[in-house]
């Protein structure tokens, strides 16, 4: 070890990194100093031509009506704050390879000097990350950057009375998501929206759950013939684009015409003589719409887990059951004991995707019947969940854009806020073997 190399800091070399690619030269990697300096050489063109420009007007949105157009600067604003998050996270990434750079030249190993031996060190070690890290700049632009562009819109002034570049927008803060509480046609549609969607959810989610679960259980029973063909049966509503079912469902509850007044209800009615069912007004009484919604997404949700039931119905051990009956266990006994824990052993994140999926199934409340029937204020129908009420929102012919963005990121919120709850209680994230 050299008395030069016993004198080399790490620290140094890690604060000169914060102009990319000196930490490097002072380690005596030439080629790779070098090619970070053009880096940084980027850095500062892009942050002088473009970045603070895109910086100015997201913090302004604009000082002149007609020139400036206040959504394009928001937008390129959120793209520039990405982009200096990019930034940030290459810089970190440098200064720590020059801090276990320097650590490795003051214990005497050998580093990678020439371009070669730089080239060669990057695909030994560093090879996943070349493969990973577009993936991640693509997730950045395409998920990160629409979020963080709703997130903005949610404190502005974003509405029919506010359209670019005619009018500029400006930040109002929290003031959309004090409407939500504090005017009455908003507190009023939110909170019962709000409502209808957490029972659509609950009731619409777990009865396609208890459907497949069941449906899966009778069917690999042993004194069940023609399985295969019950399966196929079974996977038809899943076979058919749920645009097309909706569409028929809909002709299917018509009030006046639609099979189930005019052909299943009577045909029910015939076994069950005391009842008298009437026209019952599936697309004109809320409350009937609502059940027809529960019972067509019920249709439509269950093969998915019938499926995946089924497959770990055959994968349950025999001598489960055989131990069970020995022990002389009933047929609910089995189930509560043996087959219902194997089940959410396995299927339990999967059923709380399917929750999360209908807190947002948009198709089936616009399709059916436009989220009707009614209003209950602000825009909203009777019928419509949080995310066709955004779509309202946006698309009526005095839209709320800021509102909407609002609403949005709550609904997120409640999404993720509850999503890490039940997967954390089911250990959905643990991976390790235990």
């Amino acid at each position: 070890m050299t008395n030069d190399s016993q004198h080399h800091s790490p620290k140094k070399a890690m604060w000169l990194s914060l102009i990319l690619g000196l930490g490097q030269l002072y380690n005596g990697q030439k080629a790779k100093g070098l090619m970070l300096l053009g880096v940084f050489a980027l850095e500062m063109i892009e942050i002088l031509t473009f970045g603070i420009p895109a910086i100015q007007g997201l913090i302004t949105l604009g000082t002149t009506p007609v020139v400036d157009h206040s959504l394009f600067l928001l937008i390129k604003g959120s793209m520039q704050l990405i982009i200096f998050i990019v930034m940030a996270f290459i810089h970190v990434a440098t200064m720590r390879d020059a801090y276990q750079t320097a650590h490795s030249i003051r214990d005497g190993f050998k580093v990678p000097i020439t371009a070669k031996e730089t080239l060669n060190s990057i695909y030994e070690n560093g090879f996943p990350y070349l493969l990973t890290i577009p993936a991640y700049l693509a997730m950045a632009f395409a998920i990160v950057f629409p979020v963080m562009v709703t997130l903005f819109i949610a404190f502005t002034n974003y509405d029919f009375k506010h359209i670019p570049p005619q009018r500029l927008l400006d930040w109002i803060g929290f003031k959309n998501f004090i409407n939500i509480v504090k005017l009455s046609t908003f507190r009023k549609a939110f909170s019962s929206v709000l409502t209808w969607t957490l029972i659509w959810t609950m009731l619409a989610s777990t009865l396609q759950i208890v459907i497949g679960v069941a449906t899966a259980i009778i069917a690999n029973q042993p004194f069940i013939k023609f399985k295969r063909i019950f399966g196929v049966i079974f996977l038809l509503p899943w076979a058919v684009p749920a645009f097309i079912s909706i569409m028929s469902f809909g002709n299917f509850f018509n009030d006046s015409i639609g099979a189930m007044n005019m052909q299943v209800l009577p045909f029910i009615e015939k076994f069950i003589p005391f009842v008298d069912f009437g026209l019952i007004p599936w697309k004109t009484d809320p409350f009937w719409t609502k059940v027809a919604v529960i019972m067509v997404q019920g249709w439509l949700g269950f093969p998915y887990v019938y499926i995946l039931v089924s497959g770990i119905l055959q994968s349950i051990p025999a001598d489960l059951y055989e131990a069970a009956i020995i022990d002389g266990a009933t047929a609910w006994q089995k189930f509560w004991k043996i087959t219902l824990p194997m089940i959410l052993a396995v299927a339990a994140p999967t059923f709380i995707s399917q929750y999360t999926f209908n807190f947002n199934n948009f198709s089936i409340i616009y399709l059916f019947n436009n989220g009707g029937p009614g209003s209950v204020g602000g825009g909203a129908g009777a019928t419509d969940i949080l995310i066709s009420w955004i779509y309202k929102l946006t698309t009526q012919t005095s839209p709320q854009f800021s509102m909407a963005s609002a609403v949005t990121l709550i609904i997120s919120l409640i999404v993720i806020s509850v999503s890490l709850v039940t997967f954390k209680k089911f250990n959905a994230f643990n991976m390790e073997d235990r």
